[in-house]
């Protein structure tokens, strides 16, 4: 993609990976985009759990925790085109007619890389996957953030070291299998210009609380974040089946 009026000069959209073992670089142009649509006011939800299992979507179906007549529809798919016609169609089916959108919980964010991913087509396209349709992890909050202005003027190696310690408690939590995330970004994706939607996953609703309890007390959370919220909780009802892990090439 050039830029206007300077078509000599190229902007490289590519996501990036840690180079592999030849020392070529890891790129990929594909990303995965994540919606979570929640609605409330339904009394049975049984009826959407059958045509979600008919409609062949990749998706999760989660009963709320806080909301005993709430769910959630959680769609993914690697074309944004897909949000605005199967998507679309999928959820203005008469069925849904009955139920009130709860247009405050909607959540909508891509895959991102940091450049330090050892397999970038795993990290962006079949992990999320993974973490969201394991059949073993069926607790699930989900939440948006935006992050203070002046985060952004901090200099990279003050930023390394915040997101560093914020980091190192969501890694502990996973290598116990105590909480899995899911992080995508969402600039100019959010009605109200939130920067990332966070989803933490688990066999146990208990660890996923205790982490965003956890994440209060670093620098990012108590000094750097806006806002926070608000959180959808709920529990798979019916999920797609999740994909098979991927191998690393060349590692």
């Amino acid at each position: 993609m050039s830029l206007p009026g300077n078509p000599e000069s190229v902007l490289d959209l590519r996501e990036r990976g840690s180079p592999a073992k030849d020392g070529s670089p890891q790129v990929s142009d594909r990303r995965l985009y994540l919606q979570l649509s929640v609605f409330t006011q339904c009394r049975d939800i049984s009826a959407v759990e059958k045509i979600l299992k008919r409609s062949g979507l990749e998706a999760v179906l989660y009963e709320d925790f806080t909301d005993p007549q709430g769910f959630a529809v959680l769609l993914m798919n690697e074309n944004p085109d897909f949000f605005v016609r199967e998507s679309r169609r999928f959820l203005n089916q008469k069925v849904f007619s009955g139920f009130k959108y709860l247009r405050d919980f909607a959540m909508t964010g891509r895959s991102y890389s940091l450049g330090r991913e050892m397999d970038l087509e795993d990290w962006l396209i079949s992990k999320p996957r993974r973490t969201v349709l394991n059949p073993a992890w069926p607790w699930a909050i989900w939440y948006p953030l935006r992050r203070k202005p002046e985060f952004e003027l901090l200099s990279k190696e003050e930023q390394g070291k915040i997101l560093y310690e914020h980091a190192k408690i969501g890694m502990a939590y996973g290598r116990a299998d105590l909480a899995h995330d899911v992080r995508l970004a969402s600039y100019g994706l959010d009605r109200d210009d939130n920067e990332f939607v966070i989803g933490l996953i688990g066999k146990d609703l208990f660890p996923l609380s205790h982490v965003v309890e956890e994440m209060r007390k670093t620098q990012q959370t108590a000094r750097y974040i806006q806002s926070l919220g608000p959180f959808f909780t709920g529990r798979v009802r019916w999920q797609s089946p999740a994909p098979a892990a991927s191998t690393a090439a060349g590692r």
